[in-house]
């Protein structure tokens, strides 16, 4: 987990996908953000076919974005970062 000053420093590198895995989606969005997939139903075959792609994971609080990364650990990715506290501690920093 990254705070949100780092975070916001890994998420303009342009090889680094992010994704918003928060339900329902339409809630929260970070400029920048790729893709949108549900933290309980990532596909494999929509995320990038290089498992060492740099990936950064936000949801709201963090819940999800935490079960998310287990998911894409097991999913044989290598390199995600996860917003800690999620959107929330986002705005809290004022970005």
């Amino acid at each position: 987990m990254v705070d949100p000053a780092e975070f916001a420093a890994a998420i303009v590198d342009p090889n680094t996908v992010t994704i918003n895995v928060h339900v329902p989606a339409a809630d929260i969005q970070l400029d920048g953000t790729e893709m949108t997939m549900p933290f309980d139903n990532l596909d494999a075959g929509m995320l990038p076919a290089d498992r060492a792609t740099p990936l950064a994971v936000y949801c709201r609080s963090g819940s999800m974005s935490a079960i998310a990364v287990e998911r894409l650990l097991a999913l044989g990715y290598t390199d995600i970062i996860e917003l800690d506290g999620g959107t929330d501690a986002w705005a809290a920093a004022g970005r």
